[in-house]
């Protein structure tokens, strides 16, 4: 994918003057252009090949403080007229919210190179290396004994360009690339059906695992649950593995961060900045600029440049996260988080996985979940699980059928140990954690609930 072969930046820029010259008081332009193939093959057949490129365009126009906005994938330009003249309309018809509009102009003070989220090794990669490299991950699988059947195995790759342009100055664009390898399998039989998997992302072609690596760990994940049981309810120290880290703590933090929900008060972070609301172990970053990074942009959605945030420090919340809008509601600024998070995290700690799982006299180890039960006002937490059990710092036997609850509160204040096994494989992410106690749900009579 070149640079800009037909000159999106330049069509943002003249989208722009138009829309002001019609009478928007501010107007921004975004262009997305991705070009995507992704193969899926399943018993060692190839199941789906996908091959797809998009373009789409979207804007946002503001009228003395009343919004509208649309999108489009026709660029001919008397479609694109005719949609901003239709959104300025929409918009004189609209409420005044006097926090509306655009970001200040804030330069970028940094080149695209620098972020390393672009491969052209990625682009070099062809439909039929995809294929065999999916093949090979299944194969790998398949040949083990243990393994019944494969849910199947996919590898992708993405390739995209973003440009943004604004009334109050601001013109900027990147490229970026991303693979990925993944597969799904399943063993046991009856009553003791299981299946688990793994998958592995990177922004460039030499970062993803070799599908061989990628096959053992998903067979590896599968096979641990063969002979999965059910224990008693009861509250007992749970140890999580970084996927299940990402997954049930961080994710849902940044639910509980978001500027949408402390704004509506929908969050029980709402009064906490500047309070201590973890443990001391816990630090937390969103870094839009990591190196490499799933997460890292150039600029947010908005054409706020990426940053680094410290979110949590020593356990004390520092920030939320939030985009324009929300940073003026909450008379705070923006962290360049309009969209996604970028590279959220846990740092990572001091402590061997296995050292930590050797101090667990009887616990649970948290390898799989499944749809995730919260509340953001709350803070509570409940989900159907599967992991091993842990007696006297061994595991002992695999566990599912059972459920995990917590309030997250007392989860953040509870974590005693950190791993040092942090990997930046996702764009939420987490080390192997610790944490004091969570309520298991499996058969029996509860023995109490965890206070607040």
């Amino acid at each position: 994918m070149s640079r800009d072969p037909e000159n999106n930046m330049a069509l943002a820029e003249n989208l722009v003057t138009y829309g002001r010259s019609r009478g928007a008081s501010e107007i921004e332009v975004s262009i997305r252009v991705t070009s995507e193939f992704s193969a899926s093959v399943r018993e060692q057949n190839v199941e789906r090949l996908t091959e797809a490129e998009a373009k789409d365009l979207g804007i946002r126009i503001f009228v003395e403080g009343k919004a509208a906005a649309a999108a489009s994938q026709d660029f001919a330009p008397t479609t694109l007229h005719r949609i901003v003249d239709n959104a300025i309309t929409r918009a004189r018809l609209g409420g005044v919210d006097s926090l509306a509009g655009l970001p200040d102009l804030e330069p970028v003070g940094i080149s695209a190179g620098t972020l390393k989220i672009y491969d052209p090794a990625v682009l070099e990669l062809s439909p039929e290396s995809k294929i065999a490299a999916a093949m090979k991950i299944e194969a790998v699988g398949l040949a083990d004994k243990r393994i019944n059947k494969s849910s199947g195995a996919s590898f992708s790759s993405v390739a995209g360009m973003r440009y943004l342009a604004n009334s109050k100055g601001f013109s900027g664009s990147y490229r970026w690339t991303s693979v990925s390898g993944s597969v799904n399998f399943q063993a046991g039989e009856g009553d003791d059906f299981q299946e688990d998997g793994w998958v592995e992302s990177s922004t460039a072609a030499a970062g993803l695992p070799e599908p061989e690596a990628i096959a053992r760990i998903a067979v590896q994940r599968v096979a641990r649950l063969i002979g999965a049981r059910k224990v008693e309810n009861q509250n007992v120290p749970v140890v999580l593995e970084p996927y299940m880290t990402a997954n049930l703590i961080l994710f849902f933090l940044t639910q509980c961060l978001a500027g949408a929900n402390i704004d509506r008060g929908q969050s029980f972070l709402l009064d906490k900045l500047g309070f201590k609301i973890g443990s001391g172990l816990m630090t937390i970053y969103n870094d839009g600029l990591m190196p490499g990074g799933l997460g890292t942009s150039l600029f947010d959605a908005e054409g706020v440049p990426a940053r680094k945030t410290l979110v949590m420090d020593h356990g004390v919340l520092k920030s939320f996260l939030l985009n324009t809008y929300y940073g003026r509601k909450l008379k705070m600024a923006s962290t360049g988080n309009g969209g996604e998070p970028g590279n959220f995290h846990l740092a990572k700690g001091v402590s061997k996985p296995a050292d930590i799982i050797k101090l667990v006299d009887k616990g649970l180890l948290l390898t799989g979940m499944g749809a995730l039960g919260q509340d953001p006002t709350t803070g509570d937490i409940s989900t159907g699980v599967s992991g091993l059990w842990i007696e006297k710092g061994e595991v002992v036997f695999p566990v599912a059928g059972v459920t995990v609850s917590g309030n997250l509160g007392n989860v953040l204040r509870g974590v005693e140990m950190v791993g040092d096994d942090l990997q930046f494989n996702d764009n939420i992410v987490g080390p192997t954690i610790k944490v004091a106690q969570m309520t298991i749900g499996g058969k029996g009579t509860a023995r109490g609930g965890e206070g607040r």
